[in-house]
């Protein structure tokens, strides 16, 4: 079983959310960017949320994303795995990301968004004890998988739940 590693994290100056993988795919790895698998509606969802629903050059997109203060990374730094699927992932051979020393760098980052339940899972058990008082400054989150294997939800019902997380609610207007 190959040992599969991350990639750096996306991040300008300015960011306030946080949205994390669990590990790149294995079309993503191959290709050296985050959802590069044609059938991840990952980027689409950024597209929708925050320009004109435009297909994008890679470039723009991680521009896209730090331009509206949102920073990008994995929870794993490296792990065991055959394949794309987390469930693939040999859980004693994780290895994670330094989040902490990320949130540190990264002050104004106050919502941590998961992309899908394994992310969640391991920030959970092997992250968030590592924070300390940091922690309770942060809002946490799971939307729901942009991966093609998640086709439980259709897309509109999918790119809801993330513009809900993503975009800062009108003012006056309560946050659903």
């Amino acid at each position: 079983m190959p040992r599969v590693s991350s990639f750096p994290p996306v991040a300008g100056r300015g960011a306030r959310a946080l949205i994390l993988g669990s590990m790149p795919g294995a079309a993503s790895l191959a290709a050296g960017r985050y959802y590069a698998h044609p059938g991840n509606s990952f980027w689409r969802i950024v597209s929708d949320v925050f320009s004109d629903g435009g297909p994008l050059p890679y470039a723009a997109r991680l521009r896209l994303l730090k331009e509206n203060h949102v920073a990008l990374w994995d929870v794993l730094a490296s792990c065991l795995r055959k394949g794309s699927a987390d469930s693939s992932i040999k859980s004693c051979s994780v290895r994670v990301n330094d989040i902490r020393s990320f949130l540190a760098a990264h002050p104004g980052v106050k919502n941590v968004w998961f992309n899908g339940s394994k992310a969640e899972e391991y920030f959970l058990k092997r992250v968030l004890p590592s924070l300390g008082p940091r922690a309770a400054g942060l809002k946490l989150g799971r939307l729901p998988s942009t991966s093609p294997a998640h086709a439980s939800w259709p897309y509109a019902r999918k790119l809801a739940a993330w513009r809900r997380a993503l975009l800062p609610p009108a003012a006056g207007a309560p946050r659903a």
